[in-house]
């Protein structure tokens, strides 16, 4: 019996010995590069599309040297731009409506900001990432596809993403919203293309 009770002994120290000295997967924090990191959005309409950029202006991955296990970055809205549009006057007036409140009313709301909540590995290195999206201070939670590739040093990530403008209460030109506005119609929907690279601290 008391023989027992020592190997018992012995065989639970182990096993709690070897739990206590077994590694632990370290955190790995990842800044992100905002001069190498780019966003840039597309918008279409009936008659036409516009699309142009937007600069990262900080932002943050971390994983547990395996998984990525949160992050965020926000976006500059004031530095928003029109690339497609050459004639100076129309892109200003452009611009000026775009920041307006209309649509993104950056003086109220400078930034825009995503945090993420998972990444769900599908293959390779493509993955389903979910978190919360945040435009003039409005929140809801987005899904998109998303190309990642990390390592202990770097993590760099491409997505587009597709933002409904209505649930942020961007409801301008929207047929969803008014009827019989015809060919003057603006898709509810716009790209929003992100390219991160990031460096661990």
């Amino acid at each position: 019996m008391i023989k027992k009770m020592t190997l018992g002994f012995i065989a639970a120290a182990a096993i709690g010995a070897f739990a206590f000295t077994s590694p632990k997967a370290s955190t790995v924090n990842y800044s992100i590069d905002t001069k190498a990191s780019t966003a840039s959005w597309l918008a279409k309409k009936v008659t036409g599309q516009h699309e142009g950029g937007v600069a990262i202006s900080k932002g943050n991955i971390v994983s547990d040297g395996k998984n990525i296990t949160g992050g965020s970055f926000e976006i500059d809205m004031t530095t928003i731009s029109c690339t497609d549009i050459t004639d100076k006057e129309y892109n200003g007036k452009l611009l000026g409506h775009l920041k307006g409140d209309d649509f993104f009313s950056i003086e109220k709301n400078p930034t825009a900001k995503f945090e993420l909540t998972k990444a769900t590995l599908k293959s390779g290195n493509d993955y389903t990432v979910t978190g919360k999206l945040t435009i003039k201070g409005i929140t809801n939670e987005i899904s998109f596809p998303a190309m990642i590739k990390m390592d202990a040093k770097t993590f760099v990530t491409v997505a587009k993403i597709m933002v409904n403008r209505t649930k942020y209460e961007i409801k301008y030109g929207s047929a969803s919203f008014f009827e019989g506005i015809g060919d003057k119609a603006i898709n509810d929907e716009f790209e929003l293309n992100i390219n991160l690279v990031a460096a661990s601290k």
